[in-house]
């Protein structure tokens, strides 16, 4: 599968007092991705239908990191769906700047699921449509 891609800047507020990118908003950026992806498939992250509150809460999100991030750097994130579960969907996040070259790679893994309330989450096996949406099928 292709990965998809999608573009943001660094921004001044996403930078220390060096002008690097503070390795926090790696993960919002991955999130940021990960919507964009997702919404490009027709899905979101997190939606209402019915009345029930659907989406995909991260379990677990890391980032490795290769060279450093700069204030004004373009960065490319290259989503790519490594696996897609019965319950869960593992993203990779390729991240290169304007020069082509490596920052960082991280992964996350989130889990399909139903809310009632905020303690009444529950983990479901992701639906057929759903699961050909995320694997890019018509």
């Amino acid at each position: 599968m292709t990965p998809f891609t999608t573009t943001r800047r660094v921004e001044f507020g996403d930078t220390d007092m060096a002008g690097i990118m503070h390795f926090s908003n790696f993960f919002r950026f991955m999130e940021v991705a990960e919507t964009d992806f997702l919404r490009a498939r027709g899905l979101s992250v997190s939606w209402l239908d019915d009345g029930v509150k659907w989406g995909f809460p991260r379990v677990s999100a890391t980032c490795d990191y290769a060279k450093p991030a700069l204030f004004g750097d373009v960065l490319t994130v290259a989503v790519t769906l490594e696996k897609v579960g019965k319950k869960s969907v593992s993203y990779r996040f390729d991240f290169t700047n304007q020069r082509g070259e490596p920052v960082a790679v991280g992964r996350m893994i989130a889990v399909f699921c139903r809310s009632a309330g905020p303690e009444q989450i529950e983990s479901l096996e992701i639906p057929n449509d759903v699961r050909a949406r995320l694997e890019g099928q018509p």
